[in-house]
């Protein structure tokens, strides 16, 4: 398969949006995020991608499908709670690029796609004048009953990729577990690495 990859910046992103919010909910309820998610609130959500010439979106496409996409946007323009992840630190969230997510639907995996929406949203950073790229990573039990025998945690990517975990720098977000009454807040680990 040969995927073709569109780096959308702003309002270019906006014929993805739709496409985009699907994905992240059919992603996302796979370990380890486990995310019951919902389309208009998604919608909502990818609006600041959209709406920030800053921010990018990676395409993935198989022919004219979207497949997969990947997300980034300056830290300081992210959500407040990935930014408070850093007040304890001597750390310039204005000189970090924040690589938001990355979504692949499971049949295009391990063909490079992971590579291409770092070094896309990488490259676009530079450009915009950004020193540190970062990311963060949910945290979950190793012993968590809904994570699969098969599951193969990213760090050998991650640090391959230049990255490594910041101790200490943890974001806390709240979103709705599969087969959960409400959203409850999660542990996500922030790595970083400098560009």
């Amino acid at each position: 398969m040969t995927l073709r990859f569109e780096a959308l910046s702003g309002t270019q992103s906006a014929p993805v949006i739709d496409g985009l919010a699907a994905l992240r909910i059919k992603v996302f309820r796979d370990w380890p995020y486990l995310y019951d998610g919902d389309l208009d609130y998604e919608r909502s959500y990818l609006q600041a991608y959209r709406d920030n010439p800053r921010a990018i979106i990676v395409a993935a496409f198989d022919g004219p499908e979207l497949v997969g996409a990947s997300t980034g946007l300056p830290l300081a323009d992210a959500d407040a709670e990935f930014a408070q992840a850093f007040r304890n630190t001597d750390l310039d969230i204005t000189k970090i690029f924040y690589c938001a997510e990355s979504v692949l639907l499971p049949q295009y995996r391990g063909q490079g796609a992971g590579h291409r929406f770092f070094d896309l949203r990488e490259n676009h950073a530079r450009k915009l004048g950004y020193t540190k790229a970062a990311f963060c990573s949910v945290i979950r039990p190793a012993d968590h009953p809904a994570r699969p025998d098969t599951y193969r945690p990213l760090d050998a990517f991650w640090h391959a990729r230049g990255y490594a975990p910041l101790e200490s720098v943890i974001a806390r977000f709240s979103w709705r577990d599969l087969g959960a009454e409400e959203d409850s807040l999660k542990p996500l680990q922030f790595w970083m690495r400098d560009l």
